[in-house]
């Protein structure tokens, strides 16, 4: 492994994982949060409607069109420096999002969020890799894979509480000491680890940048401007094509963005696939139901919230066992699992559906879903790492919450639009009816995962340990110390989250 600077010190597992996932909960956190407080800050800032849209898809455009560019900057400069530079850069913006007083100020506010959320969210995966021994890594990332749960579970909580009575700007304010917390941590847990220092594809990040741009914001947009829109059919077919023009030029740059022969690796191919319809069917469907409980069963946003818990709440609790368990089963029995119990669970939800149906009928298949979600969390991480040199960890996670990012903007869209086309209304008949085939397009999706996963290999233990392993576990001694003290801190742990 390459590092900045090679420490004798061995900072505990722990701590690593602390350090890693603490920045991700709290980008994760506040984009999850912004979505239930919207009502509050419409009526505060008197924003349009267009305007509430932004608040969103402002830190969507930024977030999904910088992902790769950071993950190149990290290999180049230090990915400890880019994941720090994006913590701060994610909490000052907080700062500037709380003390807005105009639509237009919170919209350049959570463009900032986003480029930040950049630097963060595909770094904490690298550097939380290259920190833990390699026997502890699934088990790890299984854990990391909880917090990000963890973020899902409170999200709709914190935004809940801001429509009951709380500034929106709390939801920004609470940014600020974590951020704060999270700087020394990183810079005393993490190693500053690098790629391969070549010199920077800057036609690459240009085209990939501006590829990516373009497809989210006519996805983000299709709905409210119309599919057959010179707008929207202008983005996509300009990013498409930009696209193309990336991965043209990335097969012949001598130092690419990204690699193409990644992809000649079944297990990131796959896994980049098995991401993207995930995040497409799941998170698309979850907009939808969130929408069923206040527009047809009439709870308040808080009283919705508590109602997912079930659903919430399970990736947190099983996304660490999932971790701990994948070496032994393997990586791909568990995401198989994971996505047919979501598939399944969707295809009972849209069966289900009605105007009055009782909230317990709905219990069991939202803890169905929250389970396949923490199946899936960290076997999908592990997986997309499984086989990777550690010099392109960070282009392989980038890539991945790329695909994810759009897959998310994708799926919330196109539901969206199976929902309108079905005639949807906000209205309690008139919602549950064209919910049911929004909920089934979600389904499918998550079948066709399914399908795609039977393709991943098995991963079991040894193939998930081998990237960046030597430096990692040159001390034996202090290796097997870490095991016991690792394995200990689960064992308590997992019960107290349960």
């Amino acid at each position: 492994m390459s590092s900045l600077s090679a420490t004798a010190r061995r900072v505990p597992t722990w701590l690593a994982i602390v350090a890693a996932s603490l920045p991700m909960f709290m980008a994760t956190l506040d984009n999850l949060v912004i979505t239930n407080a919207l009502p509050a800050i419409r009526l505060d800032l008197g924003a349009s409607i267009e305007e509430l849209q932004w608040f969103v898809n402002a830190f969507t455009l930024a977030f999904a069109s910088f992902i790769l560019a950071a993950a190149a900057l990290g290999d180049r400069i230090g990915r400890r420096t880019v994941f720090v530079a994006g913590i701060v850069v994610f909490t000052l913006a907080s700062v500037f999002a709380a003390l807005s007083t105009e639509p237009w100020q919170l919209i350049a506010a959570r463009a900032v969020q986003g480029f930040g959320a950049a630097g963060i969210m595909p770094l904490s995966l690298t550097l939380l890799a290259g920190s833990v021994p390699a026997r502890l890594r699934p088990a790890a990332i299984g854990i990391w894979g909880g917090v990000a749960g963890l973020g899902v579970a409170v999200g709709p909580l914190v935004g809940g509480a801001v429509i009951e009575g709380w500034n929106w700007e709390a939801i920004f304010w609470l940014n600020v000491p974590i951020g704060i917390i999270a700087v020394p941590l990183a810079l005393f847990a993490l190693p500053n680890t690098l790629g391969a220092r070549l010199r920077v594809d800057v036609l690459g990040v240009l085209l990939a940048g501006l590829g990516v741009l373009g497809v989210v914001f006519g996805i983000v947009r299709g709905n409210d401007a119309g599919w057959d829109s010179i707008e929207v059919v202008g983005s996509l077919v300009a990013g498409t094509v930009l696209l193309a023009a990336f991965l043209f030029w990335e097969s012949r740059a001598s130092a690419p963005l990204l690699p193409l022969r990644l992809f000649r690796d079944r297990s990131f191919s796959v896994a980049n696939i098995v991401g993207f319809a995930f995040s497409f069917g799941i998170f698309g469907s979850v907009f939808i139901l969130i929408q069923f409980l206040q527009i047809v069963q009439g709870d308040s946003p808080l009283a919705a919230a508590v109602k997912t818990m079930p659903w919430t709440l399970a990736p947190m609790v099983v996304a660490p066992l999932a971790g701990l368990f994948s070496g032994r089963v393997g990586t791909r029995a568990l995401i198989v699992t994971g996505l047919a119990f979501e598939a399944i669970a969707l295809t009972w939800l849209g069966l289900t559906l009605s105007a009055d149906v009782s909230y317990a009928t709905l219990v069991a298949p939202f803890i169905l879903a929250g389970v396949g979600m923490g199946l899936v969390f960290a076997p999908s991480a592990t997986a997309v790492l499984a086989s990777m040199p550690e010099a392109d960890t960070a282009k392989a996670s980038g890539t991945n919450s790329t695909l994810r990012e759009v897959g998310i903007a994708l799926g919330v869209a196109v539901l969206t639009a199976v929902f309108v086309g079905a005639g949807g209304e906000l209205t309690p008949t008139g919602y549950v009816d064209a919910a049911i085939p929004a909920v089934f397009t979600g389904a499918a999706a998550l079948l066709l995962a399914v399908i795609a996963a039977l393709f991943l290999p098995a991963g079991r233990a040894a193939s998930s340990t081998d990237h960046g392993a030597g430096d990692v576990d040159a001390d034996a001694d202090a290796d097997a110390r870490d095991t016991a003290a690792f394995q200990g801190a689960v064992r308590e742990a997992v019960p107290s989250k349960a």
